[in-house]
């Protein structure tokens, strides 16, 4: 369950809203009713919702980037937003083995539709990172 209150809430209800009525779905309807009330128990959905928002630009071009912050602010409140938070803590972690190295190379290579690995070779030390939709993780480290 997640609370939503204020500008969150407004763009979220206006999101499930815009997808209720192009799909119709019971699901969203149920979902309007809980955005409204400020008491969501469908964070999945919500989350799929947000997502899709954010990721076409449709938040930011209709509610500018306060809407698209405060969608941003829930969606990180929500499991996916919060697997992708740890994620990139672990990454961010794992990387500071490579402070006061020197840096000899980093290349990106797309891997797929939307997924990317970053690689970096710093004083010997290799390290691969990968980057999709589902956030970042650390690939492989080695020497």
């Amino acid at each position: 369950m997640i609370t939503l209150r204020g500008e969150a809430r407004e763009v979220a209800l206006a999101e499930v809203q815009a997808v209720h009525a192009l799909a119709g779905d019971g699901k969203y309807a149920d979902l309007v009713g809980e955005v409204d009330a400020g008491e969501v128990e469908d964070v999945a959905t919500l989350e799929s919702v947000l997502e899709l928002g954010l990721q076409t630009g449709r938040i930011r071009a209709l509610y500018g980037p306060g809407g698209e912050q405060a969608a941003t602010s829930t969606l990180r409140r929500l499991p996916r937003g919060v697997e992708r938070s740890e994620s990139a803590a672990g990454v961010s972690t794992a990387l500071q083995a490579l402070v006061g190295r020197t840096l000899d190379g980093v290349t990106l290579s797309a891997v797929g539709p939307g997924a990317f690995t970053l690689s970096i070779d710093a004083g010997g030390l290799e390290t691969s990172i990968r980057l999709d939709r589902n956030g970042a993780r650390l690939a492989s480290v080695g020497t």
